[in-house]
């Protein structure tokens, strides 16, 4: 004892197993071994199939040809090669193709007028290289009437070897001015191109936003005053609503919006009767149905101003 009266404890403790110790051990001998049998069956009913499966032969060189290919196609991506890719197969593609017997060897284009064979084959993406058995006539249908020459398109096969395409070509119909820029246009408005050709500099021209879309129906009631249509230079669409004529020799005609034909008609009626358009004017205005108003010269004006003072009266005056 120590010397408060308290039995002195050892240091150690006992290495004897107390009673729980002994019930733990004897509860996880019974439980193990009930523990390990699940979990194999476990193993058993998911790993089963894995562990029976064989790996084919070759299975290795098919997946380091798969890993090749997946390198190359990430590396045609990423360096943005897809195009020239895809313009290569079909190029393989093409050339077996024809290897085998199905080269295009007879090409029949008709219905241009404006455009050549070449340009027509080149529209529709016809190379010496296309072989007939790849040929889209689809897209090769879209890829023609995507050009504004080109009104409508049918792109027929003949195996093995031959390829017929007719096209219907919109016509040069007249001169459209905007922003300073003049394209030749059909008839329905649709821009064919930049003049650049001097077979069109004789074509009528129009002017303004939106001319274009209603050329067609103005120049045909224009084209019955043949006098007058062959001494405009171009007619100019007003805030989208009415019609100027700009004459040859420089004269402004302002047309009524609503009745144009009664315009022309009274227009063609002063000029045969007064030779209106051959005076010394600068601007007739018809916009007015009960009058025709005429804007003179600057010199016909002071010409006028002179010969009205000569006509006045003087005033009497007797000598002194």
């Amino acid at each position: 004892m120590d010397g408060g009266g308290r039995v002195a404890q050892p240091l150690k403790r006992s290495s004897r197993p107390t009673r729980a110790d002994t019930a733990a051990r004897a509860f996880w001998r019974n439980v193990q071994p009930e523990i390990l049998t699940r979990i194999r069956r476990c193993f058993r009913r998911f790993l089963g199939p894995v562990e029976q499966w064989q790996v084919p032969r070759g299975a290795g060189l098919v997946a380091a040809t798969l890993f090749v290919l997946a390198a190359i196609a990430y590396g045609t991506v990423k360096g943005e090669h897809v195009s020239e890719a895809l313009a290569q197969l079909k190029d393989a593609r093409d050339g077996l193709a024809n290897a085998v017997g199905f080269r295009i060897q007879q090409r029949s284009v008709s219905g241009q007028r404006q455009l050549t064979e070449t340009d027509v084959l080149s529209l529709a993406g016809v190379t010496e290289r296309t072989s007939l058995l790849f040929l889209d006539v689809d897209a090769a249908r879209e890829r023609l009437t995507a050009s504004p020459w080109i009104a409508e398109a049918s792109v027929h096969k003949f195996y093995p070897g031959r390829l017929r395409i007719e096209i219907t070509e919109r016509e040069a119909f007249a001169l459209w001015q905007k922003d300073a820029k003049v394209s030749v246009i059909a008839a329905d408005g649709t821009v064919l191109g930049p003049l650049g050709d001097r077979r069109f500099a004789a074509l009528p021209l129009v002017v303004g936003p939106g001319a274009a879309k209603k050329a067609k129906d103005f120049l045909a009631v224009l084209d019955r005053h043949p006098a007058i249509r062959d001494s405009v230079r171009a007619s100019i669409l007003v805030a989208d609503r009415r019609w100027n004529l700009k004459l040859k020799n420089g004269i402004d005609v302002r047309l009524p919006e609503s009745d144009v034909e009664g315009g022309l008609d009274k227009l063609a009626a002063l000029d045969r009767d007064k030779k209106l358009t051959s005076r010394d004017i600068t601007a007739i205005d018809l916009r007015l149905p009960d009058r025709v108003t005429v804007r003179l010269s600057d010199s016909a004006a002071q010409a006028r101003e002179e010969a009205l003072k000569a006509r006045k009266p003087k005033g009497k005056g007797g000598s002194a």
